[in-house]
């Protein structure tokens, strides 16, 4: 998978919403499947988990499983620019924007707070393979922003969304990042689709994989990110 992110100090303010610091390590004693390969994936059904460090300069990270919809991670990355990974769910499914049907996602997470750190909660959702990339951030924590330049708010699944256009180089990335974020969220992923394609801001496309996870730039001194409850209904 091709991957970016740009830091960026225009939305780079704390939440209240964000979790307690991280222990020292994840529980790998306790899951079902763990994990210290920067390319580690393990299949659940129609979903694989990812630990997927694929960043440049990116310290140790590892992850754990119970099932799909409890997973996580532990990772201690350095406090430089760029992302360093996108630990995530995937799930595939490989249906025309128009004729999607209703496909919407939930997701419960606890997520870190402290010194040094700068993430998103987000899914990352492809069409054409991955000629487009839709980006809906849930929750986000320090110097972190989208790609690309602000365009308008739009209302969408009862929720309000800042809307960002632009490209990494490779292909177009649509950011949307919740007004109002939140650990437990509930997102309704046609409606953000269509509105793309209804706007005349992407083409028709084929919507394949859709990923929800953390993409981490920096976690100095070691912190847990840990899905507690997920999962994709279509």
């Amino acid at each position: 998978m091709r991957r970016r992110s740009l830091l960026s100090a225009a939305l780079a303010a704390p939440l209240a919403t964000a979790g307690a610091v991280g222990a020292l390590q994840s529980p790998a004693q306790a899951a079902t499947w763990y994990t210290e390969d920067d390319w580690g994936k393990w299949t659940d059904g129609a979903y694989t988990v990812n630990n997927h460090v694929w960043g440049s300069g990116a310290g140790f990270q590892s992850a754990w499983a119970n099932s799909y919809s409890n997973w996580g991670v532990y990772a201690d990355h350095p406090n430089t620019g760029g992302v360093k990974s996108y630990p995530h769910v995937a799930y595939q499914l490989g249906r025309d924007v128009w004729n999607m049907g209703n496909v919407s996602s939930n997701a419960n997470v606890t997520v870190p707070s402290g010194n040094n750190l700068a993430y998103c909660t987000t899914y990352d959702v492809w069409g054409n393979d991955h000629d487009y990339e839709i980006m809906i951030w849930t929750q986000y924590y320090g110097a972190v922003g989208p790609i690309g330049s602000y365009v308008t708010d739009v209302n969408l699944g009862s929720q309000n969304w800042a809307f960002y256009q632009g490209s990494n180089g490779s292909n177009a990335v649509y950011s949307f990042l919740a007004r109002s974020q939140s650990t437990n969220s509930w997102v309704d992923i046609t409606a953000h689709a269509q509105w793309l394609v209804a706007n005349g801001r992407m083409p028709r496309v084929t919507i394949g994989e859709i990923a929800f996870g953390f993409e981490i730039t920096s976690s100095t001194g070691g912190y847990n990110f840990t899905t507690n409850s997920y999962g994709v209904w279509s």
